[in-house]
């Protein structure tokens, strides 16, 4: 478990922001940023995000100061899961969905983040 948890967490971060932002894979992404910030910032605001994402996911992965990773990782669900549903509601699958599944991940998140280092 103390190996599994951080690659899960991290494969997370990693399939969204490459997959999802930078390969553009799921496309519903690019449309809520471009909601959010205009068409025209769309492109390089969602690879911005796509990149900060894969680092985000490499952070976990290296196991550094992991209670900082966590709380960037809240800062950043929180932050955009409230823009979301504030500005582009109609473009998610399913708002309550979506916090249920955030709140589970977080859950994970702080688990990894606050159990000793010989165990996490």
């Amino acid at each position: 478990m103390h190996r599994v948890l951080p690659l899960a967490i991290a494969s997370v971060w990693i399939f969204h922001g490459l997959y999802s932002k930078l390969l553009d894979g799921i496309p519903r992404h690019r449309a809520i940023v471009a909601r959010v910030l205009g068409e025209e910032w769309a492109v390089p605001a969602t690879v911005v995000v796509g990149v900060l994402e894969v680092l985000l996911g490499a952070w976990v992965l290296s196991g550094w100061n992991r209670r900082a990773c966590a709380v960037v990782q809240t800062l950043a669900l929180v932050a955009m899961n409230s823009i979301e549903i504030a500005i582009a509601r109609d473009l998610l699958i399913s708002a309550a969905g979506m916090l249920a599944l955030n709140a589970a991940f977080l859950a994970g998140v702080w688990f990894w983040a606050t159990r000793p280092t010989s165990v996490a």
